[in-house]
């Protein structure tokens, strides 16, 4: 449905037009007085049957109402629209660190992860491709974006904890995966490098190299100026993060979720855990774990997207539902409704006309 006050005109000088509907109705009651039969019912063709005002200039009104959507169709009206988005591609971006071997969210917060992931993947449309990026030490794809769900089940399914949680460089790595063509610097954004330098050593015996030159001769690259666009614009592609938010390892997670947002990519995030957490053991080494859920509010804030909390199994299960309807968001944009106050000025016209035709077998 339109947002009535959002309303505007591109022709709105057009609207004087609508200065002729009195003209139209004052002769419609000047043939009224008149005495002539018309099309409009009037007084004298009642049968004996006492008929209801309304009854009787009900057709006429219904034209006029008709004229009147007709001529709002002229001046072209404009309105903003709550459409539903058509979302194409989604990456689970998992947490696959030793801290999701906690036992928090039972029976561990990453086979906790695993199953409600493979729920939601289990949920999407079949023209949704969906991919899947392990983040732990460094992140790494794992399989990308298809739309063959035994693939992404598989996938998720074989996810290995292993030492270290570099979130930023696994929103990068998903980010790649799904913007193939963006242009997105990989290397330099989780190596910290916008333009890596140049090799600068000289083999024995050889010549010495330019020192503004690569080894090749070739020219040193350079960094790629991406186009930003508003946050959350982008409503084809959306990451969902699934962590205990403590990254330790790679890029800062909130630049890199600016690098997100600036490409206009949704980065929802699902927070696994307690904030109190839990005393884990390993290697004969003890060590608290718990849910850092500032660092992920403010990836989901500045990506205009939204933070999810689950301290157990069904929470998560909850989420992912709730999850598939929010990625599929609807957004509200500005369309022109002069075809939608066309059609219905012609359908009330209509109306009045055959209801004329039906009870006098004419229209004028």
């Amino acid at each position: 449905m339109p947002e009535w006050h959002s309303i505007q005109f591109v022709w709105p000088r057009l609207l004087w037009l609508l200065a002729t509907l009195p003209l139209w109705l004052g002769l419609y009651f000047a043939w009224q007085a008149r005495g002539v039969q018309r099309a409009w019912p009037s007084a004298s063709m009642n049968t004996g049957v006492s008929t209801l005002r309304f009854t009787r200039h009900a057709p006429a009104l219904l034209v006029l109402l008709g004229l009147a959507g007709i001529l709002l169709a002229m001046a072209r009206p404009q309105a903003i629209l709550l459409l539903p988005s058509r979302i194409d591609t989604v990456m689970l971006a998992i947490d696959s660190s030793g801290s999701m071997r906690a036992g928090d969210v039972q029976p561990s917060r990453i086979e906790a992860a695993q199953a409600a992931a493979k729920s939601f993947v289990m949920g999407q449309p079949a023209q949704v491709k969906l991919g899947v990026v392990s983040v732990a030490g460094a992140a790494a794809l794992v399989q990308a974006p298809t739309d063959q769900r035994d693939l992404v089940i598989q996938a998720i399914e074989q996810l290995s904890l292993q030492p270290g949680s570099a979130l930023g460089s696994g929103i990068v790595i998903a980010l790649h995966a799904m913007l193939p063509g963006s242009g997105l610097d990989v290397r330099g954004l989780i190596d910290g490098e916008a333009n890596p330098p140049a090799s600068t050593g000289t083999p024995l015996g050889g010549p010495t190299s330019a020192p503004t030159g690569t080894a090749s001769g070739a020219a040193p690259r350079q960094p790629i100026s991406l186009p930003k666009v508003p946050p959350g614009s982008n409503s084809a592609a959306a990451i969902v993060l699934l962590s205990d938010g403590q990254s330790n390892a790679g890029p800062d997670p909130l630049k890199m979720a600016q690098v997100a947002a600036d490409l206009g990519v949704r980065v929802y995030t699902v927070g696994v855990g307690s904030v109190q957490g839990t005393v884990l053991k390993a290697q004969g080494m003890q060590m608290r774990v718990k849910l850092d859920e500032a660092s992920l509010k403010k990836i989901a804030e500045i990506t205009r997207a939204e933070y999810f909390s689950a301290d157990n199994r069904q929470d998560l299960l909850q989420i992912y539902k709730s999850l598939s309807s929010k990625i599929v968001l609807k957004k509200h944009r500005r369309t022109e409704i002069s075809a939608l106050c066309a059609l219905l000025g012609m359908l009330l016209l209509s109306w009045g006309c055959a209801w004329t035709w039906w009870r006098h077998g004419r229209i004028i």
